[in-house]
C-alpha cells in the first residue's frame, strides 16, 4: 500500500495497493496474449481507434489536468496544455504510422528484396512524474500504431494519472491488454524485464534508474530507450535580442515549476552583454506568481515531493559554499506544500555544483562566457547531453553553434522542446534512443529483410 501526497498542502489524496505476484503474472499474460492479436489488426483499424482516443483526451482535458496538478503540482494552464499535447501526438501517429511502416523495396540481385516493419511484442515504459500524461503518450502512441502492446510502471506520485490513461486506451476501443498500468515498486521492473514475454523497454528518468534499467535489458538482451537528466546550456550572444532572449530563458528556466529535464539551466551569458541580461532577468524572475497550481495566474506551482525541495535546496546551499551569489529567491518558504521560489544564481564556475549537477527546480546558473568559442566550450564541458539554445540575431552563426553542441536537440532563438515530428532524446549520460517522429515507431519495430528468389 502507498499513499499519494497533494503537493501544494502536503494533505493525502488516495492510498493504493500495490499488485501482488498473482496480478503481476496476470497482466504480463494478458499482455502477451493481447499482443498477438493486437499485431495483427489492420493499421487504419488502429488508426482509427487512435484518433477517438485523442478526441476523449481533448474532450475531457480538463479533467485529466486536474489529475496532473492534484498529483505533482503543474500550474493548471499547463496540465492543460500537456493534456492537448498528448491529443496531438495520438493524431500524428495515427495519420503517420502506415507510411513509417510501409514496406522498402530495395534493389538487389533477388527478385524481389525489401524491408517489413513489425512490431516487438509487449513494452515496459518506466515512466516519471514530471510530465505523467506526455511521457506516456510520446512512447504509447508510436508504439501501439506500431502493433506493440504496453506495460506502464508509472512513478508512485502519480498513479491516478497512470490509471487514467490506461482507461482512455480502453475507452477508445484497444482491447483489454493492449496498454496496462502496473502499480508497482520499482524493485519488481528488473524481474518483469527479465520475462520472456516483455519484448523492451523504455525508461524516462533519472541517471540511476537508468543504469539499472539498462543493466537489466542488456543482460536480458533486449532494446532499450533511456531518456534521463540534462543540464541545458541556454547560450546568449552579444548580438542576440535580449527581449526575446530574456522572456524565453524565464519560461525554459519555469516551465512545469522547473521540473523538466530540457529546461534551460546553465544560462551562457557572452560578457558583453552579461550585466543588460542579467537585470532583466532577475526582474522577470522575481516577477513571476508562486502559488496554488490550481489558480489560473499561478507561473509556478510546488514541486513534486517534499525530498525533492529540500534536494533543490541543499544543492542551492552547497553551490553558495562553492562561490556562487544569489541574485534572488534560495528560501524555503514557510507554510503547508513543497514551494520554491524562483532562484538565480550569478558567478557560476565550471566544476560547483550548479554547473556540474542537474537541479531540477525553477533555479537558474548564470555563467560568463569570454565569447561565442568560449560559451560553446562551457555549454559542452558538461556529462550531460540531451538539449540546448543559443540566441543570436545572425541566424547562420546560430545554425553553426547549434551543429557544434553536443546534445541531442539543438534550438536556435528558441527554448528546448519536444515536437511529435522531431526525433527526441540525448547523448553522453543523458541517455540514448529516440522518441518521437518516424524514429521513435522504429525504436521498437523490427526491420526485417524480406528476400524473394
Amino acid at each position: 500500500m502507498y499513499t499519494t501526497i497533494n503537493p501544494a498542502s502536503g494533505e493525502p489524496l488516495h492510498t493504493y495497493k500495490l499488485l501482488s505476484d498473482e496480478g503481476i503474472e496476470r497482466a504480463l499474460s494478458t499482455a502477451s496474449e493481447a499482443f498477438l492479436r493486437h499485431r495483427e489488426t489492420p493499421i487504419d483499424v488502429r488508426a482509427g481507434k487512435m484518433m477517438h482516443l485523442a478526441d476523449l483526451l481533448e474532450r475531457d482535458k480538463r479533467r485529466h489536468a486536474e489529475l496532473m496538478t492534484q498529483e505533482m503540482g503543474k500550474p493548471i494552464g499547463q496540465a492543460v496544455a500537456e493534456a492537448e499535447k498528448c491529443a496531438w501526438v495520438c493524431r500524428y501517429y495515427a495519420e503517420h504510422a502506415e507510411a513509417y511502416l510501409a514496406d522498402e523495396f530495395r534493389e538487389t540481385e533477388a527478385a524481389q528484396s525489401f524491408v517489413a516493419y513489425q512490431p516487438v511484442g509487449p513494452v515496459l515504459a518506466v515512466m516519471p512524474w514530471n510530465f505523467p500524461y506526455w511521457q506516456v503518450f510520446r512512447f504509447a502512441a508510436p508504439a501501439v500504431m506500431a502493433g506493440n502492446v504496453g506495460l506502464l510502471k508509472h512513478a508512485k506520485n502519480v498513479p491516478a494519472c497512470g490509471e487514467a490513461i490506461a482507461r482512455l486506451f480502453r475507452e477508445a476501443g484497444f482491447e483489454e491488454g493492449v496498454f496496462q498500468h502496473l502499480t508497482i515498486e520499482a524493485n519488481r521492473v528488473e524481474g518483469i524485464i527479465k520475462d520472456p514475454r516483455v519484448r523492451a523497454v523504455t525508461l524516462t528518468g533519472s541517471e540511476g534508474a537508468g543504469r539499472a534499467v539498462g543493466r537489466a535489458a542488456g543482460e536480458a538482451i533486449k532494446p532499450a530507450v533511456l531518456e534521463l537528466g540534462g543540464s541545458d546550456a541556454f547560450i546568449v550572444l552579444a548580438d542576440a535580442n535580449l527581449e526575446r532572449a530574456v522572456e524565453t530563458g524565464v519560461r525554459a528556466r519555469v516551465q512545469n515549476n522547473g521540473e523538466s529535464c530540457i529546461a534551460a539551466k546553465r544560462f551562457i551569458l557572452e560578457k558583453p552583454i552579461a550585466g543588460a541580461f542579467t537585470g532583466r532577468f532577475v526582474a522577470a524572475m522575481e516577477a513571476l506568481e508562486v502559488g496554488d497550481p490550481m489558480d489560473e495566474a499561478t507561473d509556478i506551482g510546488p514541486l513534486a515531493r517534499a525530498d525533492l525541495r529540500d534536494e533543490v535546496h541543499d544543492q542551492v546551499v552547497r553551490a553558495v559554499k562553492g562561490g556562487a551569489e544569489i541574485l534572488c529567491g534560495a528560501s524555503v518558504p514557510r507554510g503547508p506544500g513543497f514551494f520554491y521560489p524562483p532562484t538565480v544564481l550569478a558567478n557560476v564556475q565550471e566544476g560547483s555544483v550548479a554547473f556540474e549537477e542537474e537541479i531540477f527546480g525553477p533555479v537558474a546558473s548564470l555563467i560568463i562566457a569570454e565569447d561565442a568559442d568560449d560559451a560553446v566550450r562551457l555549454a559542452n564541458a558538461s556529462r550531460f547531453g540531451l538539449g540546448g539554445a543559443v540566441f543570436t540575431e545572425d541566424r547562420n552563426k546560430g545554425k553553426a553553434i547549434a551543429r557544434r553542441l553536443e546534445v541531442g536537440c539543438a534550438f536556435v532563438n528558441e527554448m528546448t522542446k519536444s515536437h511529435p515530428n522531431l526525433p527526441f532524446g540525448g547523448v553522453k549520460d543523458s541517455g540514448h534512443g529516440r522518441e518521437l517522429a518516424r524514429h521513435g515507431m522504429m525504436a521498437f519495430v523490427n526491420a526485417k529483410t524480406i528476400w524473394i528468389d
